[in-house]
């Protein structure tokens, strides 16, 4: 009999600490890793990683599978990208607890939020759960790819709680909120890894009002984060406009200090949040200083808008001419745009925007007329592009104007061309203070959405952009080190949730690992499909560059294929390492 189920050999071992990188080998064993060094002895399987790299499997923390998670067993694409961990959940919204005569809402919800088709969720979710311990027992039943964990979601806890009284401005009874709070502890033990909210206008529903949270007060979300602290961990996990008289860092201190548990925000550079970025992250810090513990999720690129003809937006989106023929089957409303007069009567109209809610027309017309922060996607795109990229720049160097650019650029590939929109953490146009933050202890790679903004975004491929453009390129400089960057987007999300036993190449730990061979590393181009239940669409995107990825000492993904294995399962509560001695 073999002395290991799969032996991983020579291969460049980044481990997840943080520490230089050596040459070694990798054992497996029963699902964990057994010995790492130099390994003797034989295995079921080996893997010639010679010249490659081997890294933990990634965890990715702020992704949105809530629903996909029950039924899709490949968990693409977020497992296209070396991801053998996920936490859903995120900004408030998900599918538990659910009243039956909830579904429904619970749907719009989501679709709104996060652009995730409605109809491919009500044909995919089943609803074998109303209380949320029972969702958990739903999500355990399917194997996949990863691992799956999940919060507590403030938008089903408030409506489950309130029903019909649930709308913006609400506010709950003394009595609600010790439901509520009942709600959150009772999920947190029964394996939540956390709660969450979202406190922003730019999350509505797909009637167009604004999520749960966004209204509650601070003394509603320290009672609902106190929940946690009485079963003993979970992470507070928001999503908000950082109002300055709201005072989210001053709550969130608080709530940290009195139950010893982190409290985390997505930092964004955005023109819907009052505070800029750097002032987010000063008042933070002061917060951490006087003994809180707040940690800021940073995005690893410009997070925006992808613009289709068959996205959910698109430069055109709102003049009469296309408005007349959105909804025609997509044959007929391409042979539309192909036709030469309907292009020309098009590029004639102006965009009113005028019945559009105030507080979303600015970006809107962004959308609509911003060329000079729009970006043509070709085969090479740089996700970093310089002002000489602009839809204004290359139209004026065509001797076209920037919307008949836009219209033919859209056109290409069979009508299949993209645009990209970068609205977040782009204003300087650069990443510079990305690449900062990056080098922080009190900030974690996150905000990929994974699952989500199906017909707008495809940041689930941000493991694979953090390597590409960080570690390789960064305009062919490389500012980020390969022993950082995997150790963030490893060790440092894992234990942020208190999964420790991932994210290192250690004895004892889970086999989740990845082969890759770092020069080949590089995106693909995006491309929309439309295979999500009831025919729903969404972005996807594959990258070259990973050789293997293994989950729980399983290959799942062999050069970027799936094999078929789903070693994965549910996650509950925190998790710890056998730390094992190495088995020689």
């Amino acid at each position: 009999m073999a002395t290991y189920d799969l032996i991983i050999r020579g291969g460049t071992i980044v481990d997840g600490t943080g520490e230089e990188r050596f040459t070694g080998d990798v054992a497996v064993k029963d699902g964990l890793i057994a010995a790492v060094g130099t390994v003797n002895g034989d295995a079921t399987r080996e893997i010639d990683a010679s010249g490659k790299v081997v890294a933990p499997g990634f965890v990715d923390i702020h992704t949105h599978y809530d629903g996909q998670a029950t039924w899709d067993q490949e968990m693409a694409p977020s497992s296209w990208h070396g991801v053998t961990t996920v936490v859903m959940g995120n900004c408030g919204v998900g599918f538990a607890p659910a009243r039956p005569d909830q579904h429904e809402w619970l749907i719009g919800l989501m679709e709104g939020v996060e652009d995730i088709p409605g109809t491919a969720l009500a044909e995919g979710m089943t609803w074998e759960w109303e209380s949320f311990p029972e969702y958990l027992d739903a999500l355990e039943k399917l194997p996949r790819t990863v691992d799956v964990g999940t919060h507590v979601p403030h938008g089903a806890v408030r409506a489950y709680v309130l029903g019909d009284r649930e709308r913006p401005g609400a506010i709950p009874t003394e009595e609600d909120i010790k439901q509520m709070s009942q709600i959150v502890e009772d999920g947190v033990r029964a394996g939540a890894l956390g709660f969450s909210t979202s406190r922003t206008v730019i999350h509505k529903d797909i009637d167009g009002v604004v999520v749960p949270g966004t209204t509650a007060t601070s003394e509603e979300l320290i009672e609902l984060g106190r929940a946690m602290g009485r079963v003993g961990y979970g992470v507070f996990e928001m999503a908000s406009d950082m109002m300055r008289e709201w005072d989210e860092f001053g709550w969130m201190g608080q709530l940290s200090r009195e139950t010893g548990l982190p409290c985390t925000f997505a930092a964004l550079q955005s023109i819907a949040k009052e505070m800029p970025l750097d002032e987010q992250i000063a008042t933070m810090r002061a917060e951490n200083d006087n003994g809180a513990n707040i940690v800021a999720q940073i995005a690893l690129r410009g997070n925006g808008i992808i613009m289709a003809w068959q996205g959910t937006v698109h430069p055109f989106r709102f003049r009469p001419s296309y408005m007349a023929i959105a909804d025609l089957p997509w044959e007929e409303r391409k042979a539309k745009l192909l036709d030469p007069a309907f292009k020309t009567q098009l590029l004639s109209e102006t965009v009113d925007l005028s019945d559009q809610p105030q507080d979303i027309a600015g970006l809107l017309m962004v959308v609509s007329a911003g060329w000079t922060m729009q970006f043509e996607m070709d085969d090479d795109f740089d996700y970093e592009p310089g002002p000489e990229a602009s839809v204004a720049a290359r139209a004026e160097k065509a001797g076209m104007s920037p919307e008949e650019y836009a219209y033919e650029m859209l056109c290409r590939d069979d009508c299949n061309g993209f645009i990209y929109l970068p609205i977040l953490n782009y204003a300087d146009g650069n990443l510079d203070f990305l690449e900062t933050l990056q080098q922080s202890e009190d900030t974690v790679n996150s905000l990929s959405d994974g699952g989500a903004h199906c017909g707008t975004i495809c940041d689930a491929a941000s493991p694979t952009f953090m390597l590409e453009h960080w570690v390789k390129n960064r305009k062919r400089g490389g500012r980020i080190t390969l022993e950082n960057a995997i150790r963030r987007q490893c060790r440092d999300t894992a234990v942020l949730y208190g999964l420790e036993d991932r994210g290192l190449i250690a004895p004892g730990y889970l086999a989740d690992l990845n082969v890759i061979d770092l020069d080949a590393i590089k995106l693909g181009k995006p491309w929309l499909a439309f295979d999500l239940p009831a025919g729903g669409k969404r972005l996807l995107q594959k990258a070259d560059g990973y050789v293997a990825t293994i989950k729980n000492g399983v290959v799942t993904f062999e050069d970027g294929k799936w094999t078929g294995e789903t070693p994965g399962g549910l996650i509950r509560g925190p998790q710890r390492a056998e730390l094992a001695e190495a088995a020689e």
